[in-house]
């Protein structure tokens, strides 16, 4: 983790965009207090992958092909 003070964070702001690219996470303070935080974006793939994870453990997948025990209602 980096901690800047916003006046240092001004100027050579590519430097610190270019640490959070590579997976640095940047504080930015005011007067010693945390004002921001910057980061790199979540992954999609990667949120996907584990949201999917999760659901594998609780969903339950039957043979599709099989012919339903209940009766289908249409208007």
């Amino acid at each position: 983790m980096i901690e800047t003070a916003i006046s240092e964070f001004r100027a050579p702001i590519q430097k610190y965009l270019n640490s959070v690219s590579k997976g640095e996470e940047v504080i930015v303070t005011s007067r010693g207090q945390e004002t921001a935080k910057v980061t790199a974006p979540e992954s999609k793939t990667a949120a996907s992958r584990e949201k999917l994870k999760k659901l594998s453990t609780t969903a339950v997948i039957k043979n599709i092909t099989d012919p339903i025990s209940i009766e289908w209602k249409t208007k």
